[in-house]
């Protein structure tokens, strides 16, 4: 019973990991830059979700959503005046910009909010259910579901809608797709601005049971890309994959292992995808 908990517990997480990821994968595979200040986004959504909860009352479900509009005007502008200039520069000057774009909202955000942790209190915040003898969380349940119907969307958006094909035509062939009168820099500004307004998504919405500071993204950032280069840079289903995988491993590993080895196992597991499999579990499908 105690390693179904650990599975359960692994899949409530894994799912959040998941919805997190996608925004970073999703950036890749369209735009084809690392963002390595993903993860500072997560902590931009957080702090939204926060005031939101603080100065409005709003619940941080409801915060969420505010968050992801917030943080995809934000990356929508990022990548119009930051990214795009160095779009056909050496990799080595967008790595420097992303990491620069990191360091800058980290220390912003500690000017503007201070070091201290917040956090924020809801009715279902200490609140769990008991099904078929395994305890579900709700803070981490509602966390999960959010997750799923996100991830389900951005799926629906990316495989159903004319702006998905254009996304998918864009990733494959820029070229291509102007010629078929799609506008690939505009297909770029609303990718990223979907992709950082995904990550701030998952952010506030695991609010309730994580505190923010201007470091909360640092602890998510080396998940994130372990996330990715399991499933696949540029995969989103990958992302998916990747996500549920991570999570169950950490799960299980904290089960076994003392605290201070929980991500033993699963950096074992990332070292070897990158030796034996570095295009990731899952390959990219159009």
């Amino acid at each position: 019973m105690a390693l179904l908990q650990a599975i359960l517990d692994g899949l409530m997480l894994g799912g959040v990991y998941a919805v997190i990821s996608i925004g970073l994968t999703l950036v890749f595979g369209v735009v084809s830059i690392v963002n390595f200040a993903q993860a500072q986004f997560l902590m931009v959504g957080m702090y939204v979700a926060y005031f939101a909860w603080s100065k409005l009352g709003l619940d941080p479900l409801l915060g969420s959503l505010l968050a992801f509009g917030v943080v995809f005007c934000l990356g929508y502008l990022i990548q119009q005046w930051l990214i795009r200039p160095v779009l056909k520069a050496p990799e080595v000057a967008q790595i420097f910009l992303t990491v620069g774009i990191l360091i800058v909202i980290e220390n912003l955000a500690l000017i503007a909010f201070g070091s201290q942790f917040r956090s924020v209190q809801t009715w279902y915040q200490n609140e769990a259910i008991e099904v078929f003898g395994l305890i579900i969380s709700m803070p981490y349940g509602i966390a999960f579901c959010c997750s799923v119907v996100a991830g389900v969307s951005i799926w629906w958006v990316l495989t159903r809608t004319w702006w998905g094909r254009a996304v998918r035509s864009t990733a494959q062939d820029p070229m291509a797709a102007k010629l078929m009168g799609i506008n690939p820099d505009q297909v770029y500004r609303l990718a990223v601005g979907l992709g950082v307004g995904l990550t701030a998504f998952g952010g506030a919405i695991i609010l309730p049971y994580m505190t923010v500071s201007p470091a909360a993204g640092e602890q998510f950032g080396v998940l994130m890309f372990t996330v990715v280069v399991l499933g696949g840079l540029g995969n989103v289903l990958g992302a998916v994959v990747g996500g549920l995988a991570v999570g169950v491993i950490q799960s299980i590993s904290g089960l076994y292992l003392p605290l201070q080895l929980q991500n033993l196992v699963l950096f074992i597991v990332f070292i070897l995808t990158l030796a034996l499999r570095p295009e990731g579990l899952l390959r990219w499908k159009s």
